[in-house]
């Protein structure tokens, strides 16, 4: 069943987003040459629970970590860990909170010091992918267009869309319907309509579009092992514009 929230609790899940955002910022502060992702880890469940909020991944599905961090390779549910951040790194940090019983859930993927030229040009158009299929999500439309937008966009500039992993509806629950693929053809799919939130999250390849799951059952990465670039924002559909809940605000902040 597909769950329409009303205005108040688009609030409250606006709520839940505004601390994931700023405990976003946080960990962004933090990123540089040296640190340790398990850091990472650390100060953004710190963070959340002084804010009120639990983190929504730590413990779901027995997954025991609060944010999953995921190097170069790893297109998503990376564990934090010993891996200390070096120079030509890229990492995707994605996070969820659950506040006043509602979840929202972002993930942006960051450069480490000195970067090949074609991989920081790989999370400008994955980051700028996110932005066209949000474009899509609005009342009228249909799934397919906002997987569409999200698909053709990286696979004209020779990337691999991943096909296994996808987005979500989001509410009271981390992962509700509709799923959110990054592939599809346009007027195909669910019709969408004001008050549906969705967790749009484009994972996209370097190299080919096929992944592979790592033996601790989570972790998943490239197949040819190069570089895969993720970002996500919740987003609730409206009828002329989706209204994005989530920010990118702090991460930016810090970054300057």
């Amino acid at each position: 069943m597909i769950v329409y929230k009303t205005e108040e609790e688009i609030e409250l899940i606006k709520a839940s987003a505004k601390v994931l955002a700023q405990a976003h910022g946080e960990v962004a502060s933090l990123i540089r040459e040296g640190v340790t992702t398990r850091e990472l880890d650390q100060r953004a469940e710190e963070f959340i629970r002084d804010h009120g909020g639990q983190p929504s991944f730590k413990g779901y599905n027995d997954f025991p970590y609060s944010l999953c961090i995921s190097p170069n390779a790893v297109v998503v549910h990376g564990f934090p860990g010993d891996h200390v951040l070096k120079s030509g790194d890229i990492i995707s940090v994605d996070c969820g909170v659950l506040l006043n019983g509602y979840h929202s859930d972002s993930a942006y993927t960051y450069s480490i010091g000195e970067v090949e030229p074609e991989v920081l040009r790989l999370l400008e158009e994955t980051k700028k992918s996110l932005y066209l299929g949000i474009e899509q999500a609005v009342a009228g439309n249909r799934m397919g267009d906002v997987s569409y937008a999200i698909q053709n966009h990286v696979e004209k500039q020779g990337y691999g869309v991943v096909r296994e992993l996808v987005g979500h509806g989001i509410g009271k629950k981390l992962h509700e319907r509709p799923e959110v693929p990054n592939y599809g053809k346009r007027g195909a799919g669910l019709k969408l309509q004001t008050g549906l939130v969705l967790a749009i999250e484009p994972m996209v390849n370097l190299g080919k579009k096929d992944v592979v799951q790592e033996k601790d059952g989570w972790t998943i990465r490239t197949k040819d092992y190069k570089p895969s670039a993720h970002f996500e924002h919740t987003v609730v559909i409206r009828k002329d514009k989706a209204e994005i809940l989530t920010s990118f605000e702090y991460i930016e902040k810090a970054l300057q």
